[in-house]
């Protein structure tokens, strides 16, 4: 009996053994097969064009497919939880954006916590809005639309895609900051809020630079101001909202990837290493700067701490605002 239990010990400690040298062995054979990138948004956004982007050069550096899948639904958690069930062994990632900070406070019943399900990755980049106003808004700027809407508080109104979108964020942080009552008109989706912006049913709207560009130009809306640090490639004659009268008002659409919780950090940090010699190319650096896009370079561990500081940050501004879920 004894010598029976002293041999099933020894097998169970070389299989532990085995298994614990089996671990770093497929992360550094890693990627052998094809590697998932899940986009939990729609065809056609930034999420789905960038990672299509990152997908088609991949390749080069890790010698394996990178294939776009888009798993759209209920705010990004259809697709992200997808991710967050999938074996941690690098060949299932997520294309984040900062939607998914957003969510860590406004969903609390998502059956998923980012930095608890997940590891981050590597950075991509980021984009600025731009606060725009219907040409029949008596306002020309940031300090003109302050004094309108303390002179009229709840009066004055801006759309946006969604309860808890960016472009919403982007409106809650401005008030948050400012001390000014603006009403929220949700829309479902960007296209119908835009179109009302257009149309002058409602007075301001944040939206994507690379979107609204071209409605600016043509005079159909005014450009208040843009959410960066600093000024957009796309709309350089245009003051940032922090240079005219929000100081240190920042808010930006950025993406990542992120892996799930248990990956190998060797894989991790290969992942991050490819990522950031893409995103430093320059010719693809200036294919971006036409788009307003700016690329983001940090190592996992930075990149860690900067989804746990947006996480933070949007928490505060959903506390503050008593913000709800649709």
């Amino acid at each position: 009996m004894k010598r029976h239990l002293f041999v099933r010990s020894l097998v169970a400690a070389v299989c532990a053994a085995g298994l614990m040298q089996a671990l770093p062995a497929a992360a550094q054979n890693w990627p052998s097969r094809p590697v998932k990138i899940i986009v939990p948004f729609a065809v056609g956004g930034p999420a789905d064009v960038f990672a299509r982007a990152l997908a088609q050069r991949l390749p080069d550096l890790l010698g394996q497919p990178f294939v776009v899948e888009n798993k759209p639904g209920a705010g990004a958690v259809i697709g992200t939880d997808m991710v967050a069930k999938a074996p941690p062994d690098g060949y299932t990632l997520l294309l984040m954006s900062n939607t998914h900070t957003v969510n860590e406070t406004l969903l609390a019943n998502k059956p998923y916590e980012l930095l608890r399900d997940f590891v981050p990755v590597a950075p991509i980049n980021y984009s600025d809005l731009v606060l725009v106003a219907h040409p029949s808004v008596p306002v020309a700027n940031v300090r003109e639309l302050l004094q309108a809407a303390k002179a009229q508080p709840g009066k004055l109104t801006y759309a946006s895609s969604g309860t808890g979108t960016p472009y919403h964020m982007a409106g809650e942080l401005f008030k948050s900051m400012s001390g000014t009552s603006i009403l929220h008109i949700p829309y479902k989706g960007s296209s119908g809020a835009r179109t009302d912006i257009l149309g002058g049913q409602v007075n301001f709207m944040f939206d994507a630079v690379t979107t609204m560009t071209e409605h600016i130009k043509a005079g159909k809306v005014k450009a208040i101001g843009t959410s960066g640090k600093h000024r957009s490639s796309v709309l350089p004659d245009v003051p940032t909202i922090d240079e005219s009268g929000v100081p240190g008002y920042e808010a930006t659409i950025w993406l990542g990837l992120l892996a799930p919780k248990g990956t190998p950090a060797d894989v991790v940090n290969r992942l991050n290493g490819a990522v950031s010699k893409i995103v430093s190319d320059r010719e693809l650096q200036q294919a971006w700067a036409r788009q307003g896009a700016v690329p983001l370079v940090m190592d996992a561990q930075a990149f860690n701490k900067y989804v746990q500081d947006d996480i933070q940050k949007w928490a505060k501004v959903i506390h503050s605002a008593n913000i709800k879920a649709d």
